[in-house]
This record gives C-alpha cells, sequence and structure tokens, in this order.
C-alpha cells in the first residue's frame, strides 16, 4: 500500500457486534462508523495487517476491503461487469447444454475454464460445438426460465444512473444473453460472443472473434478512452480467470464470488453480500 490513506470497508449479510469488534482490533482501527446492519466502515485501519484481516474475515464469513478513504461511488465514470456468475448467478452455456442433455460434460469444461486451467478460447470452442443442432428457440427458454440477476443488481445500477456512471457488460459468453439484459436493465454498452444460427438451429460454431481475456481488457480500455476516463475512473467486476486482464485495467477490480485464482489477483473480493457490496465500498 502506498502513503494513500485507507478506510477499512466491512460487509455481511447481518453484520454483527462482535466479529466486528474482533476486526476492528486485528486492524488497529481508531473508529468504527457503522453505515447500515450490514456495512462498518474502520477508519486508522493498518493496511499492513491486510492479510491477517482478510484471513480472519474469510473465517468468520465477513467481506473485507482497504479503499482509498474518501473515495467516492461518483468518482467513477465506469463499471464493467462480466456476464455469467457476476450479473447473472448463471453459466448460459451451461444451461444451454442442459436442453441437449450434455449439462455435466459441459458445465466440468466451464469449471475449469474459469478456475484458468483450460485455454479460454479452446474451451468455449469445445463447449460450443456440444450445442449443435440445438433449436435456436431453446436460448430463448434459457433466458426466460433460468436467467436471474444476481443479488444486488438494481442498487448497484441505480446508483450507476444516479451518479452518471455507464455501465458495460463485456462476457465470453453469448449476444443472444447480453443483448436482451442490455436493453431490459438499460445498459450502456454490451459485448459478447455470437453464436452461428442456420436454418433455425445452432451450428456449434462461433461467429466472429472470441470475446476472451484479451478482448475483454481491450474492449475495457477502449470504452475508457472513448469517455475519455482515467483507469483509476474504472471499477471491473468479474469472476472467472478470463476476467483477470480486464480487472487489471481497472482502478479496482473487483473479485466477486470468485475463483481462488481471481480473488487472490482483484483489488477487492465479495464473497458474502451481493452486488450491492460495490457501492457500498464508496463513501
Amino acid at each position: 500500500m502506498s502513503s494513500t490513506s485507507y478506510t477499512l470497508v466491512v460487509q455481511a449479510p447481518l453484520l454483527s457486534a462482535s466479529p466486528l469488534a474482533a476486526v476492528a482490533e486485528l486492524s488497529g482501527a481508531a473508529e468504527i462508523e457503522r453505515v447500515s446492519d450490514s456495512v462498518a466502515r474502520l477508519y486508522g485501519a493498518d493496511p499492513a495487517r491486510r492479510a491477517d484481516i482478510l484471513a480472519y474475515c474469510e473465517q468468520h464469513g465477513l467481506d473485507a476491503a482497504f479503499v482509498p478513504s474518501g473515495q467516492r461511488f461518483a468518482d467513477f465514470g465506469l463499471v464493467v461487469s462480466d456476464m455469467d456468475s457476476t450479473l447473472i448467478t448463471i453459466e448460459c452455456i451451461d444451461e444451454i447444454a442442459d436442453m441437449v442433455g450434455v449439462k455435466h460434460l459441459v458445465a466440468e469444461v466451464t469449471e475449469r475454464s474459469m478456475r484458468g486451467e483450460l485455454d479460454f478460447t479452446a474451451s468455449l470452442k469445445e463447449r460450443v460445438a456440444l450445442l449443435a443442432g440445438l433449436e435456436e428457440s431453446a436460448l430463448e427458454t434459457v433466458y426466460r426460465e433460468r436467467v436471474r440477476l444476481s443479488p444486488g443488481v438494481e442498487t448497484l445500477l441505480a446508483a450507476c444512473k444516479a451518479n452518471d456512471v455507464r455501465f458495460m457488460l463485456v462476457s465470453g459468453g453469448f449476444t443472444f444473453f447480453t443483448e436482451r439484459l442490455k436493453e431490459e436493465l438499460g445498459l450502456d454498452y454490451a459485448f459478447a460472443n455470437v453464436l452461428e444460427v442456420a436454418n433455425g438451429k445452432l451450428t456449434g460454431r462461433v461467429k466472429g472473434d472470441i470475446v476472451d481475456a484479451a478482448a475483454k481488457a481491450r474492449l475495457l480500455i477502449e470504452v475508457r478512452q472513448q469517455l475519455g476516463l482515467a483507469p483509476e475512473q474504472v471499477i471491473a467486476m468479474g469472476d472467472g480467470a478470463n476476467d483477470l486482464k480486464m480487472l487489471a485495467e481497472a482502478g479496482i477490480g473487483v473479485a466477486y464470488k470468485a475463483k481462488p485464482v481471481v480473488r487472490a489477483q482483484a483489488d477487492v473480493a465479495i464473497c458474502h453480500v451481493g452486488l450491492d457490496g460495490v457501492v457500498n465500498l464508496f463513501e
């Protein structure tokens, strides 16, 4: 940590006094501000004790993060989010695969890919190939019956609109879902892969360039530059290894209910509260 002053933000679905007091003592905080039943801000906490604090919080079901003191949500201009298992609770490709009875095969590959054990592009092509022959109408069924927003999305999007912060959805998934979410939620940007369709059925191929880890980072940079923003004015959120390059390009990279490799490298890890926890980080 630099000479910048930091505030320790602690969150939980219900933040009890006892573990909060323990965090305060562990961190050497001089003051506790209870923001709500689920959020507290600790002033004077020592960032050098971050590893011990995070270890304690993980054991006790708390989310904790050091953020620059005085930083407001309105100081940002862009929030960039992954889709699957971040903005929404499912992996769309796994649910599409369920329509052709191969969910168990696809979900295993998805999990390994998100942990960083497989090349994303190769694994995506492998999974999409298993969907060949599926009626395109099955995608609408998945969207209507299985896509659910992650907790706290509405609060996050309302904060973006209230503070003139743009919201960008960038996904290694598919435009069928990102475009519908963009329209339904009023998002500013959406980028994803295009499933090839012929005669009303999936061909088992992806059209055009694949949105992989490098593409996610590139798209973030392009939109950031279009908006005239500095890197520190961007928040990026994701859960899988293919989000790491994107998170690294943001002022604050948030690992949301993420794989261990992502939690280890992100600036902030949110595991217990919803995406409203991103808003609660700031004053």
